[in-house]
């Protein structure tokens, strides 16, 4: 499971706001911030005879009153910068105002039955809707606001029967990737006595009948250490409905590696159960079929070796569509037969493209093949048997998504964004091969005043990465503008445009937008991907210094007018930032990051990154690439750090809280400038999934009014 890219909010003042130029206002001192001074202990430890410091170990475990003392402390410290930054209120109500309009998702049909999310505008969770038929009036599902008072159980995932009359529902709570799960009649509302605990980056996947379903589980983790221990040995289960989870029957697991995930999926037709494994974060994977349809039916070991990304389109009995990047990293489509599955009876049917294809869906009997063309979305419909059939025509240049259904089908839905335009969600007759919008958010906000442009910059070695700018047209580029470059850079994950908000409010008072496809991303293919993992990981942070300075030369910002900002791996990649070229830029925020990259692997499923950032305890040249970067293990006593805002969260299961309470408490030891090292920690939430949008508010204008009041734009 990959770490979650975290598309931070944003906020701003109230629009048509021009930033101050008065750079005075940057000059001030932090001598009053009343900084812990949290003890160090001698803990040292030792990798390819190198010893290594870790005098804050302490604080790995969360829970322990001293831990808390010291949140608390910091807690305090930073609402104390806060609370005399006045123009923080008008930041959070623009922020209300942009975020406060009617949103859906794309509807699914299972059997005569369309299912759906809708927020009103600020309610803390969407609420799932279902319809008879495509017109029929909407009923409620399941309404997440009505399970806490505070926001924070989220519906996590939702599996619902072919014929829509049965819904498991997957809950976390306080931001947590584990998982409980339920069973709703749709109809009723009414809950089944099913029960499934212990389950986390999966779904259900029922049987055509709906009499049971298939799930990836973990043993119970030690008692009170669910946010903590390490996460081994997934296994897939049968549940029976009306049974208890005791009972669930062991159907697939793999005892002779305790780091492969495992997932289950069942055929649209029912006969087959697909085991896809793969090791940690890794895009490849191999792929196992079960025949349902035969009780006395083995597990058939398909694709055993996992030398490429193999996922399953669809079927027509024996016979199976796959994505795949076997000798095509940049990916293609291919035909199996169950029948005579040997590597020399596959067929290519959709060759690799210079572009990257993101996923292909089957429906009406046509092949809908999403690919990236420079990090933007193109849509091309093939045949079966791979016939270039058109190129869909999308609404402009931004991100199109969805193209969901069966074989069977006769339309579709897809959503498109951009920085500007919110997702209107499109009805594709594949009759016909005409769209319409069937959903289109009303604008709070005047498009036209903003413009976007794709450029791209040249970056040590000569890559070129692109990078996508977003301003007010009336811009001038005299280095005075505040700029937020953004980027993620690994896990084969790719940015595309995609509409914030609160980014809204940020262009509205002058600034600039910049968001960089670094090369670890899946912007270019698997190529583009490794080419950012491991003993290469340097090459991303090489990627974004290089967009940073092309933002300064080209006289878009300056450094007393740049912030960056990154979440998750991205945070890992801000944290690299501050250590390598803190002269750079004069605001920085990393969110939920990886800082202690000598020990990411020793919590929850930090062991599964091992195949983007390599194993700093098994191997001696991935030690000393890792050592390089580790932003924990750079900073230096004596440096003038940018201003940091450091926020976590303390239900974060995903990278455990402790890598930026030890990063935040070495780098205020190490300040030696004037500028605020700070850190928030959230309370209740975790990586960023399904926190309500109340603390989202919160944390965007926090964030703002950091940067503005940094930039000195406030």
């Amino acid at each position: 499971m990959a770490i979650i890219p975290i598309i931070l909010s944003q906020t701003s003042a109230a629009p048509g706001a021009t930033p101050s130029l008065d750079l005075q206002q940057q000059q001030r001192s932090t001598a009053i911030l009343p900084y812990p001074k949290p003890h160090t202990v001698e803990q040292v430890d030792e990798y390819f005879g190198t010893q290594v410091a870790d005098p804050y170990r302490w604080m790995e475990d969360i829970d322990a009153p001293e831990t808390k003392a010291w949140i608390d402390a910091e807690n305090r410290v930073t609402a104390s910068y806060f609370e005399p930054l006045t123009f923080r209120a008008p930041l959070l109500e623009r922020l209300e105002a942009l975020t406060n309009y009617e949103r859906f998702s794309a509807p699914s049909r299972y059997g005569t039955r369309y299912v759906y999310a809708h927020n009103s505008g600020l309610q803390n969770q969407s609420v799932i809707y279902w319809t008879e038929g495509l017109t029929g009036t909407p009923q409620v599902l399941v309404d997440p606001n009505t399970l806490a008072t505070d926001g924070t159980v989220a519906l996590a995932g939702m599996s619902i029967t072919d014929d829509g009359r049965l819904a498991a529902l997957a809950f976390a709570d306080a931001g947590s990737d584990w998982k409980k799960i339920i069973v709703r009649d749709v109809t009723t509302g009414a809950d089944l006595p099913d029960v499934i605990q212990w389950t986390k980056f999966s779904s259900p996947a029922w049987l055509l009948d709906g009499t049971g379903f298939y799930y990836s589980g973990y043993d119970a983790p030690p008692e009170g250490d669910a946010l903590k221990a390490l996460n081994h040995f997934a296994k897939i289960f049968f549940h029976k409905l009306g049974t208890p989870q005791s009972e669930d029957v062991l159907v697939f697991e793999r005892a002779d590696d305790p780091e492969i995930f495992l997932h289950a999926g069942v055929t649209d037709d029912g006969r087959y159960l697909i085991l896809s494994q793969h090791k940690g974060t890794s895009p490849n994977n191999s792929l196992a079929f079960l025949d349902l349809a035969d009780a006395h039916a083995q597990v058939q070991r398909v694709i055993d070796v996992a030398d490429a990304a193999y996922s399953p389109i669809g079927n027509d009995g024996t016979h199976f569509w796959l994505y795949t990047t076997l000798d095509a990293p940049n990916g293609k489509v291919i035909t199996i037969d169950l029948g005579a599955p040997a590597r020399e009876h596959w067929k290519t049917v959709i060759a690799e493209s210079t572009s990257t294809l993101e996923g292909v869906s089957l429906v009406h009997h046509k092949l809908i093949a999403s690919y990236l063309k420079d990090a933007r979305s193109q849509v091309e419909v093939h045949a079966e048997d791979g016939t270039h059939l058109q190129t869909l025509a999308l609404p402009g240049v931004g991100s199109a998504g969805g193209f969901g259904g069966r074989r069977e089908d006769t339309e579709t839905f897809y959503t498109f964004t951009n920085f500007t335009t919110p997702g209107v969600i499109y009805r594709l007759d594949l009759e016909t091969m005409t769209s319409a919008p069937y959903r289109e958010p009303k604008l709070l906000f005047d498009p036209a005043a903003f413009t976007t442009e794709q450029v791209f910059v040249t970056s040590n070695d000569g890559t070129q990465i692109p990078l996508f700018l977003t301003y007010r047209r009336d811009l001038v580029r005299d280095g005075s503008n505040p700029a937020l470059l953004y980027a993620y850079g690994g896990f084969n994950v790719s940015l595309t445009p995609a509409f914030s908000p609160t980014n809204i409010a940020w262009l509205e008072r002058g600034g600039i937008y910049a968001q960089a496809c670094l090369r670890g991303g899946g912007e270019y293919g698997e190529a583009w991907h490794e080419a950012g993992t491991r003993t290469k990981k340097q090459n991303v942070f090489d990627d974004f210094i290089a967009c940073a300075e092309w933002l300064i030369a080209e006289r878009y910002t300056s450094t007393p007018k740049l912030a960056i900002q990154g979440g998750s791996n991205g945070g890992l990649l801000v944290g690299a930032m501050l250590t390598q070229r803190p002269d750079l830029f004069r605001a920085a925020n990393a969110a939920v990051g990886v800082m202690d990259m000598l020990r990411f692997d020793k919590f929850t499923v930090g062991w599964g990154w091992k195949q983007d950032y390599g194993a700093p305890s098994e191997d001696e040249a991935e030690f000393r690439a890792i050592y390089a970067y580790s932003p924990l293990h750079n900073l230096h006593a004596g440096t003038s750090y940018p201003a940091t805002l450091i926020t976590t969260a303390d239900h974060d299961d995903r990278v455990y809280p402790a890598h930026s309470f030890k990063f935040a408490a070495a780098m205020q030891a190490a300040q030696a400038g004037d500028a605020p090292v700070l850190i928030r920690v959230e309370t209740r939430a975790g990586h960023g999934g399904g926190m309500p949008v109340r603390k989202r508010f919160e944390l965007a204008a926090d964030t703002f009014a950091f940067f503005l009041h940094e930039l000195g734009c406030a």
